[in-house]
């Protein structure tokens, strides 16, 4: 068997290289316009007027989120692209003559894309992390006009929720409220260490609660050894404190920063402080796992690529093989959501359900491979 040249194997790298790069930045153009559109048609539904500058902000705002979804199937088509070309031209018809093995001339693209796949992660998403983080908050401002926000730290939970009413505070009316607690206990909904702080509409504060703890129940806070505190009257100490609202469990969940608001570094400290503070972590898990395997899928895209793409354009049917190749990247795309979906609800180990994905597409890439070259 020939060992492959240098240069060779640097030609072919780079071929694979320009290829993923210009069909990710076609198919992004494309996505970006179809966006743009849907932003349009939820910006003219929304009950406040947003400015065209927004809208167009927002697109881009989500661009390198996309492309995460996205890089996938660059690296898929990319290959393709690139080893029809090669064969097309009897470029790789040569070096097979020569002695040069299926394995040797993809080295090159599974080395690239590797190296590309651990660019991505460590520069490109923190990137993405930080545009999505901005977009959402444009998106909460402009369209969705969320009303309650919640955030996790190191102090605590954070919870503000706006648009109550009639919430009696001793001899005055509160009208939304900013909550901490040290931790939530999910089992039985109960916060532990609280500190609550009422507002009026006008942001006037109206007065302070610390408790030991406060219970979620359907519509109400439930606080126990409550003290209350109003400025400019002695605190009052009650056994008891029923402070009505409209949250459910679910809307605090909900209210969680998604995980692909954090960068791939900031996750595991995140996470810590998430499940510190009494909350499943199990969908920041997923992605964190998820993101560490991403070099492995695109490598497996492209071993993937060669099945429908190492055949000459003399032998015919190239059409349908690239077709099939599309089509079967579709279903890897709706196996991996649905195995991401599994491994979200606890039905599948975390790091199975974020390593399956790309183990499965290498080791079906591999076996294909084989058999075409030694069967």
């Amino acid at each position: 068997m020939m060992r492959m040249p240098l240069i060779l194997s640097l030609y072919i790298g780079r071929q694979f290289v320009i290829s993923v790069l210009a069909v990710l930045g076609i198919m992004l153009m494309i996505i970006s316009l179809i966006e743009l559109l849907e932003l349009i048609r939820r910006a003219a539904d929304a009950t406040r007027a947003v400015p065209f500058l927004v809208v167009l902000e927002m697109t881009f705002l989500k661009l390198p989120s996309t492309a995460e979804k996205i890089y996938p199937f660059g690296f898929l088509i990319g290959g393709m692209v690139t080893l029809s070309r090669l064969t097309r031209t009897n470029e790789l018809v040569v070096a097979r003559s020569a002695g040069v093995s299926v394995w040797q001339f993809l080295m090159p693209g599974v080395i690239t894309s590797l190296l590309m796949g651990m660019l991505f992660v460590g520069i490109m998403n923190p990137i993405a992390a930080a545009t999505i983080s901005r977009y959402e908050r444009i998106e909460g401002k402009y369209i969705n006009n969320q009303p309650s926000t919640l955030s996790i730290s190191p102090s605590g939970m954070w919870l503000r929720q706006v648009g109550e009413s009639g919430i009696r505070f001793q001899d005055a009316v509160a009208d939304e409220y900013i909550l901490h607690a040290l931790r939530m206990d999910q089992g039985n909904l109960t916060l532990e260490h609280v500190i609550i702080f009422l507002f009026r509409k006008d942001h006037g504060f109206v007065g302070r609660i610390d408790a030991d703890k406060a219970v979620l129940s359907p519509g109400k806070w439930v606080v126990h050894n409550a003290l209350l505190s109003r400025q400019g009257k002695v605190p009052v100490h009650v056994a008891e404190y029923v402070m009505p609202t409209q949250l459910t469990l679910t809307q605090i969940e909900d209210s969680f920063s998604a995980p692909e608001t954090f960068s791939f570094w900031a996750l595991p400290g995140f996470i810590q402080v998430l499940e510190k503070a009494g909350f499943s972590a199990l969908r920041h898990r997923l992605h964190f796992y998820s993101l560490m395997a991403m070099p492995v899928l695109f490598a497996g895209m492209l071993m993937l690529a060669a099945v429908f793409s190492l055949r000459q354009t003399r032998r015919g049917r190239t059409g349908m093989m690239v077709v099939a190749g599309i089509a079967t990247g579709f279903v890897l795309y709706f196996l991996t959501n649905l195995i991401y979906a599994m491994g979200g609800a606890g039905t599948l180990p975390i790091a199975l359900a974020a390593w399956a994905p790309s183990l499965i597409v290498v080791m079906i890439a591999s076996a294909a491979l084989l058999h075409l070259e030694d069967g």
